[in-house]
C-alpha cells in the first residue's frame, strides 16, 4: 500500500515523524495481516474487537496485546506473497514490497513495547471469510480507513475529513495497489509566498517524483486539448470548454522543482494527466507530458506498480521539504466534545456535503 503522508491541509502523522513512520506503517501491515490471518484459519471468532485509544490504553480482561503479537515476532511466518495462492491483484499489488530491515535492527523485547504503544489498528474479522482473498479484502478495507486516520491526526491535533475521500476510488487505486516504497500526497495544499496554492496528487517513488492532474468529468467524455488556455469537452453532441490540465500541472512542476533545487534534492520530476473514464486527444506535440486516458489507464498502472527499490534517502529528503511547505488545518484534540474546536469553515464545508 501506497503511504498517505498527506492529505489536502489535514495534519498527519508524517509531518512530526517522518523518519519513524513509514517504518512502523510496514511493521504494522505486517504482523496485524499475520494475527488476522491465524485467527481466521484457527476458526476464533472476533466480531466485537475495540479500536484502542491513544492517549488511555486501558487493560482489557482477555488475552493481552503483547502476548497476541509474542507468536508473530519470534516465529517465521510466510507472508501473503509467498504462499501458494490464486492470481489475484490483493497478492500481487497489496501484499508488495514488505521492507525487513527493521528486523535486524532491534531485539524482540524493543519491537514488542514500541508495539503495545503505538499500534491502535486492530482489524475485526466482521464475517466469516470463505476464501484467504476475501480476508485480504476485508484486511485491505480496514486498513485504507486507518491511513485516513494518520493523515488527518496525532496524539494531539485533528482534523476533520470530508467524506468525500471515504468514497473516492482514485485514493483507494493508490493507497492499496502501489507499493509500501510509495509516498503518497493528495491534493496537498502548499504555502508559496504566504499564501495558499491547491495541488494536484504528488507521488514519490524511490526513484523519481511523478505529478498528476487528474481530469474526470462525465464518464465517455472527451477532451481535445492543444496549447491554448482552454480545452474542448465532447459529451455526446455537447461541446463545452473547460480549463486545460497543464496550467495547473505546470504550477505543479514548477513549485515542487524550486522546492528541490533550493533544498539540493536530485530526482526527476515526471508529469501525467490523468483520465480513467474519458478519452484525450491531444494532436500537438508535449515531449514532457504523459496522457493517460481509458484506453492507457491499466497499463500504466500496471508499470507504475513495478518498482522493486526500496525507500532511498533522497526519496524521504524530498518528501521532508515537501512537507516543510504545505498548509495545515487542525485543531488540538483538548476534550471529548469535538465539535466545539472545528473551525467553522470546515464545519460548514462538511454540513454541505452531508446534506
Amino acid at each position: 500500500m501506497a503511504q498517505l503522508v498527506k492529505l489536502q491541509d489535514y495534519v498527519s502523522r508524517y509531518q512530526k515523524d517522518l523518519k519513524r513512520y513509514p517504518t512502523q506503517f510496514v511493521r504494522l501491515k505486517k504482523i496485524q495481516w499475520a494475527r488476522m490471518k491465524e485467527d481466521w484459519e484457527s476458526g476464533e471468532k472476533i466480531t466485537n474487537w475495540e479500536h484502542e485509544d491513544e492517549i488511555e490504553v486501558e487493560e482489557k480482561p482477555h488475552k493481552s496485546f503483547l502476548k497476541r503479537l509474542m507468536p508473530f515476532t519470534r516465529k517465521k511466518k510466510l507472508a501473503p506473497w509467498e504462499e501458494e495462492d490464486t492470481d489475484s491483484d490483493y497478492k500481487e499489488d497489496f501484499f508488495n514490497q514488505i521492507n525487513e530491515e527493521f528486523e535486524d535492527q532491534d531485539s524482540d523485547e524493543e519491537i514488542l513495547q514500541e508495539e503495545s504503544n503505538t499500534f491502535t489498528f486492530q482489524p475485526t474479522i466482521l464475517y466469516e471469510p470463505q476464501t484467504i482473498e476475501e480476508l485480504k479484502r476485508m484486511y485491505i478495507d480496514q486498513l485504507f480507513q486507518f491511513q485516513l486516520k494518520w493523515a488527518s491526526s496525532t496524539l494531539s491535533e485533528k482534523s476533520y475529513v470530508s467524506p468525500k475521500y471515504y468514497r473516492d476510488s482514485l485514493l483507494r487505486a493508490f493507497t492499496q495497489r502501489l507499493p509500501d516504497s510509495y509516498l503518497l500526497f493528495y491534493y496537498p495544499i502548499f504555502q508559496v509566498k504566504k499564501a495558499p496554492v491547491e495541488m494536484g496528487i504528488i507521488i514519490l517513488t524511490p526513484t523519481d517524483c511523478i505529478c498528476i492532474q487528474v481530469l474526470e468529468e462525465e464518464v465517455q467524455a472527451v477532451f481535445v486539448g492543444d496549447g491554448s488556455r482552454f480545452w474542448k469537452k465532447k459529451v455526446g453532441k455537447i461541446d463545452k470548454k473547460v480549463l486545460s490540465p497543464l496550467i495547473g500541472l505546470n504550477r505543479m512542476e514548477s513549485i515542487v522543482k524550486q522546492i528541490f533545487k533550493q533544498n539540493e534534492i536530485d530526482l526527476p520530476v515526471r508529469k501525467v494527466v490523468l483520465s480513467r473514464n474519458g478519452y484525450i486527444d491531444y494532436p500537438g506535440s508535449s515531449y514532457d507530458v504523459e496522457f493517460i486516458d481509458k484506453r492507457k489507464y491499466s497499463d500504466w498502472f500496471a508499470h507504475l506498480k513495478k518498482n522493486p527499490s526500496p525507500m532511498k534517502h533522497m526519496q524521504f529528503k524530498a518528501a521532508q521539504f515537501l512537507l516543510n511547505s504545505v498548509q495545515t488545518t487542525s485543531y488540538h484534540r483538548l476534550d471529548q466534545n469535538d465539535n466545539n474546536n472545528i473551525p467553522s469553515e470546515k464545519m460548514q464545508s462538511l454540513e454541505e456535503e452531508l446534506t
